[in-house]
This record gives C-alpha cells, structure tokens and sequence, in this order.
C-alpha cells in the first residue's frame, strides 16, 4: 500500500524556523567584541627595595705555581741522589749527578782544539805582519800580501767554532748536575742509583712553595659577577682564607660548559697547602632580581610592572633577557629603581592587563 506523503515531507515552516534559531547565535558570535581581561588587584613594590645582592660560590682548589716534572737532558749513569720524597729544597740545589766523566773529557778535547787554533792564529798573524813589512821594501808581491791576510781570515775562524765546540762541552758537562729550579717540596722521585737515563726520562717532581694560587671552576653567568667582587674568599675545612681575581680564561670547555679562573691569596704568609680543595665564595655587587618574581610569556622568562596610575594603572611584561629558572638574574638598566615590580599575583597576569595595584612593604 503506498505511504501518505504527509508522514515523510518535513514540515516547511519547522525546517525555517529551527534553520533561523541555528545562524542566529552564530552571526551574534561572529559580530560580538572579545571580552577584555577583568582588572585584578596585585601586589607590587618598588624595585630597589625588592633587588638582592646574591652570594656566588664555585668549585675551587689550592694549586701551587709551579709543578714541575724534571727530565735528565744528557744520557749517562746516576752517580747519587741528594733529595727523597717530602724533602724541601732550595733554587739551585744539587737533586741527581750524572756520570760526568765522558762529558769532562768532551771539554778536555774542546779546550785542546781551541788552544791549538790560537796558536795557529798567532803565527798566522806574526807572517801577515811580516808580510805587509817586506811589501814596504819591495821584496813580497800583493797578491802574497793576500793570500797571507786571508789564511789570517780562516784560521780567525776556526778559533770562533773552536770556541762554540768548548761551550757546547761544558754546558753539556753542565746538565750532568740536575738542580731545583725554584725552592719546594720533593713529591715524587725516580732517580736511582746507577740507573742509566737518557734525555726525556723523569727524575723528579717537584711542587713550587710559597706561591700558591686558586683553581676555580665557573659557569659563564658567574665570571662578571667575580670580576667585579670587592671581597672573593676561599672557604676550606682549615679556614677562611681572602683572595683576589687573577685571570679567566676565555675558552669554555666541553661538555661541562665551565671557565677555569685563578685567583691569589691576598695573604701570602697564610696560605693553605697544595692540593686543599674548598669552596670559592663571592658577593655580586650588581643588583639582581629574585627568581620568585619572574614568570614566563611568550617562552620568555621576565617580570611584571606597573605602568600608569589608579584605575588607569595595568601591568606591563618586562623580558629578561639571559635569565634561567630559579637563578636570580641583573637587573636590566632600562628599569629604575624607583619603578614598581608585581610581587604577588603575577602568575595569572597578561601584558597591558588592568589593575589594581596594592602597595606592600618589604
């Protein structure tokens, strides 16, 4: 049996009217204004009286000037050893004699060679004279007289390279005796008696005394806050010892991302030993912000101000550049101190909201 066509056909005038109900709604929403942030209250205070002054501190050992790994720089057998492990020497003292004998006779020789062009020299000299004399009477040509003036010029020179040979000998003979080169303390040696060494073999090490330094270890936000540190201090289990900023190096090493820097005891009668490990201490004299102010917009870390008075009053998004979480960052010099920070109720805030500003005391 056919169906009524009344029962499928939708009602025309229900279709228009649920049709308006729908684009109604959608064309108020395509024409309405955004709603502006509420105006909310914050607390603020003016920045110089919510600025620190942080304490810095690093890594840091005690290090003496010089450590030196002393070498043989001639090859011959030891003869004696004068200094042992945790002996204290003097600059100049005797620490290993090498057999010098073969050396002695390398000057002896030297020597030999540089009296016998002397002699040379001197006879040489007394036939160029005689020479230039019988040139005067007629009796000796010029180019006699020449040749004579140029033996005179060789055998000059055999006398110059004869002198060299001598003092290579004796600065040879010399290195048989390895003596400190500055005044410390013996911390290890390895010369033995009878031993044969060569050049390049290690005899002894020693630690230079009376001129220890600091080693620190810094990141590279803590190397101007250092530079500009009136009163650095090396704090170790022995004491509280004052120093003063040497040098930084300017390479950062990898992959620890740190500068090394030195630093001297302002005191160099009271000094800790080489090797005391401690801590490096220092107060920045740049004011910073506190971490607990910034917050992040935009991935970037700053802080709140307060831009404008009473209800025209709203806060304004201040980007710190270089800052890190939870590490007190400078304060940039484009703010004053007199300009007035968001303390409290920052976390909720957008740039250029309104609000109502409550001024707390520190």
């Amino acid at each position: 049996m056919p169906i009524p066509m009344h029962r499928t056909q939708p009602n025309r005038r229900t279709a228009f009217a649920l049709a308006a109900a729908l684009l109604i709604p959608s064309a108020w929403a395509q024409n309405a204004s955004p709603v502006a942030p509420a105006r909310v209250t914050v607390d603020a205070q003016p920045l110089e009286k919510v600025w620190l002054l942080p304490q810095r501190e690093a890594p840091a050992d005690v290090v003496a000037r010089n450590e030196s790994k002393l070498s043989a720089e001639v090859s011959g057998s030891v003869l004696r050893w004068n200094a042992d492990v945790g002996d204290s020497v003097k600059k100049g003292e005797l620490l290993v004699q090498i057999d010098p004998r073969d050396y002695e006779l390398a000057v002896q020789r030297a020597r030999a060679s540089l009296e016998a062009a002397r002699s040379r020299l001197q006879l040489a000299q007394a036939q160029l004279q005689r020479s230039r004399e019988l040139v005067a009477q007629g009796f000796f040509s010029q180019e006699a007289l020449a040749q004579r003036e140029t033996d005179v010029t060789l055998v000059q020179s055999d006398v110059t390279s004869a002198g060299a040979e001598l003092a290579t000998a004796q600065r040879q003979l010399a290195k048989t005796r390895l003596v400190a080169p500055f005044s410390g303390s013996v911390r290890a040696r390895m010369a033995q008696t009878g031993e044969a060494v060569s050049p390049g073999t290690v005899l002894y090490e020693l630690v230079e005394d009376g001129h220890n330094e600091v080693s620190a270890t810094l990141i590279p936000a803590d190397v101007a806050g250092l530079r500009s540190a009136t009163a650095p201090q090396l704090h170790t289990r022995e004491g509280q010892y004052p120093v003063r900023l040497l040098r930084v190096a300017n390479t950062v090493t990898a992959p620890a991302r740190t500068q090394a820097a030195r630093l001297a005891f302002t005191d160099p009668a009271n000094t800790p030993a080489s090797g005391v490990s401690g801590t490096l201490r220092w107060q920045e004299r740049q004011p910073h912000l506190p971490p607990q102010l910034m917050v992040r917009r935009n991935g970037s870390l700053g802080v709140f101000v307060v831009q404008g008075d009473g209800a025209q009053a709203s806060a304004q998004f201040v980007t710190l550049t270089g800052a890190q979480e939870s590490r007190a960052t400078p304060v940039p010099q484009s703010l004053p101190g007199t300009i007035r920070v968001v303390v409290r109720g920052q976390e909720a805030l957008q740039d250029g909201q309104a609000i109502e500003v409550r001024t707390t005391t520190p």
